[in-house]
């Protein structure tokens, strides 16, 4: 079985620069040893940058976010800790707005069983690129490890695991309410 693990956004930025947040940092263990049985397993994992350029502020999202961050050529754009040397070798999709474009079309020309994906945030890039995977390959299961994804604000990550059920997508390891 065919099956690809979208590690999403899991940069410096997001975890301790400009807007990281306590709980991205407590991922960093298990994204690495799902990204390393993936591999084991002889399976494709695959990467998406949020990446921006010095003019972000001037951007839409720039005006409703007025945080610079993920700037082409700086740290914060780089992926964390030890996922930076577990990418090596994989594709990476850089992408200038929540869901990827070019993970999209990629996702098209690939025929996976199923798409797990873990990551940064979780209501923001990571429903916006399970919504993607479920629209380019709609019979794939689509999956997302709640112990491998976080938002900077707990009660809007129950709501989004929430709403990725309702979208028929797979929520794992979700703590009972």
């Amino acid at each position: 079985m065919d099956k690809l693990l979208v590690v999403v956004d899991f940069q410096n930025d997001f975890v301790d620069g400009s807007l990281g947040f306590p709980m991205a940092d407590k991922l960093h263990e298990k994204i690495c040893e799902k990204i390393l049985a993936y591999k084991k397993a002889n399976q494709t994992v695959c990467f998406t940058l949020d990446t921006h350029e010095t003019d972000y502020e001037k951007t839409q999202e720039g005006r409703n976010l007025p945080i610079p961050h993920c700037i082409r050529g700086t740290s914060g754009h780089e992926l964390y800790g030890d996922v930076r040397a577990l990418s090596e070798g994989c594709l990476q999709f850089e992408k200038n707005t929540f869901g990827s474009g070019l993970l999209y079309e990629w996702l098209g020309k690939n025929a996976f069983e199923s798409i797990e994906l873990v990551g940064l945030v979780s209501n923001i890039c990571v429903i916006s690129n399970a919504v993607l995977a479920k629209t380019a390959l709609p019979e794939a299961q689509i999956i997302v490890d709640a112990d491998c994804t976080a938002s900077f604000d707990s009660a809007l990550n129950e709501k989004t695991l929430d709403i990725l059920q309702g979208l028929q997508i797979t929520v794992t390891n979700r703590q009972s309410k």
